[in-house]
């Protein structure tokens, strides 16, 4: 990687400083979209004491499952959790703290963190334990809770497509968290599926600049669906 040029060639130069304690973001909603490769490189690592941030936390087993496996994350920080056992056993063991955040919400402290936006004030929760030990405030006669932003040391995504500089396309409902992720990260790595030389990509569609973004890597992917529902 020099200049420019953002390619990396092997895992171990795109998790390189990763450590014990730092915090990760991890794009992907349930399955869909989410750096697999970048995922088993963290659980290869071996790092501890993680702060992972992510929508959800994979299935037992795959995704951010391995790392739950492994015991490498300490705190996590997410909306939707319900399809992975071993996460609820971990929390209920006390092994694992885990601060549940409403899905937009937890968009918008990303995408707030990503903007350099520290606060904002939202109506969700209020009233709730989401808002309990934290500043509310009336607006035009309704309460608003006020929500810090995320920001990470390391944010991994997964992109359909990425140029040589680090500008990368999503495709689909694989977008999800990604884009945001991506802005929200000291370190930003993009896993993808095809990378192409810079100039290459219509700039109408590139939908995360790569001033964000530090390190590519072309990925191979499983794509294992969450939830297989067929006709009888």
């Amino acid at each position: 990687m020099a200049g420019f040029n953002k390619v990396v060639k092997t895992y171990d130069e795109a998790l390189a400083g990763l450590k014990d304690g730092m915090s990760i973001m991890v794009g992907g909603f349930g399955l869909c979209g989410i750096p697999e490769g970048l995922i088993d490189q963290v659980k290869d690592l071996g790092c501890k004491e993680l702060t992972c941030i992510s929508n959800n936390a994979g299935v037992d087993g795959f995704g951010l499952g391995k790392l739950l496996e492994k015991r490498q994350i300490k705190t996590m920080i997410g909306s939707y959790v319900g399809e992975n056992a071993l996460f609820e056993q971990l929390y209920l063991s006390k092994e694992m703290e885990v601060i549940l955040t409403p899905q937009g919400t937890l968009a918008e402290k990303i995408r707030a963190g990503g903007a350099g936006i520290p606060a904002f004030y939202t109506a969700t929760g209020y009233g709730t334990l989401v808002a309990e030990g934290k500043e509310t405030k009336e607006f035009n006669g309704r309460m608003y809770v006020l929500e810090e932003s995320l920001t990470c040391d390391y944010a991994l995504v997964k992109a359909w497509k990425a140029d040589t500089m680090g500008n990368l396309v999503f495709r689909k409902t694989a977008a999800n968290f990604n884009p945001m992720i991506a802005t929200a990260g000291k370190i930003t790595i993009a896993e993808v599926e095809e990378i192409v030389p810079a100039g290459e990509l219509d700039p109408d569609d590139i939908q995360t600049p790569g001033i964000y973004v530090q390190r590519v890597i072309k990925g191979e992917f499983e794509k294992r669906i969450e939830q297989k529902t067929v006709k009888a």
